[in-house]
């Protein structure tokens, strides 16, 4: 069998990339799992019965990771990839263990922040550029995209079935002690690879540069909405199609499958005939109506439990378009001396979004009604519809992309 496989990756390349990517997500299975199940558990424990306190468990995982992106970045380039990423998967394991063993809502918060200051998205990202050769780069950050909509979807089946058999104890037992194998890969299965010593690049290169900006509130935009949607989702499924959570999967399931089989189709002809483009603004687009169908939805006097099947399918199919795509552009779009720095600001930008939307998303939630937190992700979407409506039409991959990345 030939050392290179049909995508053109070396066997080294694919290696290195599907590894990280499974580093990668492992650290929003962290985040994930908990959305089905977490505001509805969070009313057995003390101070749980305050929404605001909820949203502030889930989003504190991203408002630590927003500090440490950039940082454990630029230490990885210091101090060698992997040492930093090992140094983040045992803040992350440790986070867990006191998540789990949590017995009111404030060691939860305090459990989520030391899980989120495990900030190694950057470190790994640079480690796949590290690992890949400029034509093929992009082929391996679409693997960590994808990683990450494979383990949302996947979340939203399992964490049910998790919860009734283990509990919300046991699912943050659980992330640790994954964090702990993690570790393992990271030192043992995943290549080494030389760091890059490329010429420094100016901040002002990078926060200037109008493409990487559209994708870095793009992604903000994205999570804070999915956040903010899931303080209000699982207790909607409970209260309106009356399924108790074990049971949510029934509905994830068949939708999560639906929405991937339903997602490729344009993601594949968007890369042949370079249009990724306007695939993204048609996604963009689906979020916000899905958004605007939701609102709709929570502010009728009767909730009719099949609409939110249909919206939460639609909102699959755009998340995981945009989680597969975005990165991808963003090692496209980035300066070859500075793909490190700009997916540092990137990851930044997706982990505020994190925090945002869990923390707006039950202040909101609590204080003015369901139907807030989707005008949140209304207007956030709609804001990202008409700033990525001006973004540049990238060249199909293949001869012309890796001419131009040359």
């Amino acid at each position: 069998m030939s050392s290179e496989i049909s995508s053109g990756m070396s066997r080294a390349e694919v290696k290195a990339s599907a590894s990280l990517a499974s580093i990668f997500a492992l650290r929003m299975l962290g985040l994930f799992l908990i959305l089905p199940v977490f505001a509805v558990h969070a009313k057995t424990l003390p101070g749980g019965d305050s929404a605001a306190l909820v949203g502030l468990a889930m989003g504190i995982y991203g408002l630590a990771q927003s500090f440490g992106q950039i940082p454990f970045g630029v230490a990885s380039d210091k101090y060698g990839r992997k040492k930093i990423i090992v140094i983040g998967l045992i803040l992350f394991a440790l986070g867990s263990f006191i998540a789990a063993a949590a017995g009111n809502i404030y060691w939860v918060i305090i459990g989520r922040a030391i899980q989120g200051a495990g900030a190694i998205s950057a470190a790994v990202t640079a480690f796949i550029a590290d690992s890949t050769r400029e034509e093929h780069r992009t082929k391996a950050m679409a693997m960590v995209g994808g990683s990450i909509g494979l383990t949302f979807a996947l979340s939203l089946i399992v964490s049910p079935l998790l919860y009734q058999w283990v509990g919300m104890g046991g699912i943050f037992a659980l992330t640790g002690i994954l964090s702990l194998a993690a570790i393992v890969v990271v030192v043992w299965l995943v290549p080494s690879a030389p760091l890059v010593k490329a010429r420094r690049v100016a901040w002002s290169e990078i926060l200037r540069n109008g493409e990487l900006m559209r994708l870095n509130y793009g992604v903000f935009a994205l999570h804070m909405t999915q956040m903010a949607m899931f303080v209000v989702m699982p207790a909607a499924l409970v209260k309106y199609a009356g399924l108790p959570l074990e049971s949510h999967w029934k509905i994830y399931l068949p939708v999560v499958l639906a929405s991937f089989v339903l997602m490729l189709p344009p993601v594949f002809v968007g890369e042949k005939q370079g249009k990724m483009k306007q695939v993204m603004l048609a996604a963009v687009a689906l979020l916000f109506v899905v958004q605007l169908g939701l609102l709709a939805t929570f502010s009728m006097a009767t909730i009719h439990w099949q609409w939110l099947v249909v919206l939460l399918l639609g909102f699959f199919i755009a998340f995981n378009v945009l989680e597969a795509s975005q990165p991808s552009l963003v090692s496209r779009i980035a300066p070859p001396a500075a793909k490190g720095a700009a997916l540092g600001v990137y990851n930044t930008m997706q982990a505020l979004g994190l925090f945002c939307g869990g923390a707006l998303g039950g202040l909101l939630k609590q204080h003015a009604g369901a139907p807030s937190v989707f005008i949140l992700g209304g207007a956030a979407t709609l804001c990202w519809l008409i700033i990525a409506s001006s973004m540049k039409n990238l060249p199909r991959r293949g001869r012309t992309a890796t001419t131009a990345a040359a």
